[in-house]
């Protein structure tokens, strides 16, 4: 696996990841996935990352940043999106997760993100209001005056 910017010529797998994990029912507010012109609007220029699989070229996971985001990622994106940040000068991360979802709430406590609360009845996903816990990364290395 590599990890390699993402550009807009990998929409297409993002958005297929995208689109799963829209069908989980516990990865994102969203219930459809906006068109590529959207998205690239509404996240930041850098870092945009993918996971890419050496052998056949296909993107595994992405990572990105906006100004607030509530996507999940793989450890080793994760990681790299950690890194990238603080390379851009990003202080502070923060995500957020459903609170059910053991497996990102995880993911990001091994990353240094600490859980700061529950923001209650964030948004409706299927008519139901749901919670969100909000998760918070501070850098270490870039300096704040």
């Amino acid at each position: 696996m590599v990890i390699e910017p993402l550009v807009e010529r990998d929409w297409p797998e993002v958005r297929r990841i995208y689109e799963e994990g829209i069908a989980t029912g516990f990865s994102t507010f969203e219930t459809e996935t906006p068109p590529w012109d959207v998205w690239d609007r509404s996240h930041m220029e850098h870092p945009r990352i993918v996971a890419r699989l050496m052998q056949r070229d296909r993107v595994a996971g992405w990572a990105a940043l906006s100004p607030v985001s509530d996507r999940c990622v793989g450890t080793t994106l994760l990681a790299r999106l950690v890194e990238e940040s603080e390379e851009a000068g990003v202080w502070t991360l923060q995500g957020g997760v459903f609170p059910e979802n053991r497996n990102s709430r995880s993911l990001f406590e091994r990353h240094g993100f600490r859980e700061v609360g529950i923001r209650e009845r964030l948004g409706r996903l299927d008519g139901t209001w749901r919670d969100v816990l909000l998760l918070e990364r501070r850098s270490r290395t870039v300096a704040v005056d």
